[in-house]
């Protein structure tokens, strides 16, 4: 169940990542509220997670997932640079996290 937890935080993770385009600065009433909230609920379920995963597999794949699903939410709702180089380094980066959860 832990990581079910931390899944749901990464992807609370990109929510608030993403929300921070639209917060505009945080001069955006709704924007704002809404990525406050995806930042709690994602330090939140990080933190159920963290009880069982261990610290720096639980921090490295709650981070991969913020670093992999906001570069793609970017080149899908900002038209930022889809690259190969790019894609391959997303491809690392999933695999990075692949890689933790099969050796925890």
């Amino acid at each position: 169940m832990a990581w079910v937890y931390l899944i749901i935080a990464g992807c609370f993770e990109i929510t608030w990542a993403v929300g921070m385009k639209y917060t505009e600065g945080f001069t955006r009433l709704w924007p704002s509220i809404w990525t406050a909230l995806a930042m709690i609920v994602s330090l939140w379920c990080l933190a159920i997670a963290l009880r069982t995963i261990p610290i720096g597999t639980g921090y490295a794949v709650w981070t991969g997932i913020g670093a992999a699903g906001t570069a793609i939410m970017g080149m899908v709702l900002f038209d930022e640079s889809s690259d190969l180089m790019r894609l391959l380094s997303i491809a690392f980066i999933v695999a990075g996290i692949v890689g933790l959860k099969l050796s925890s």
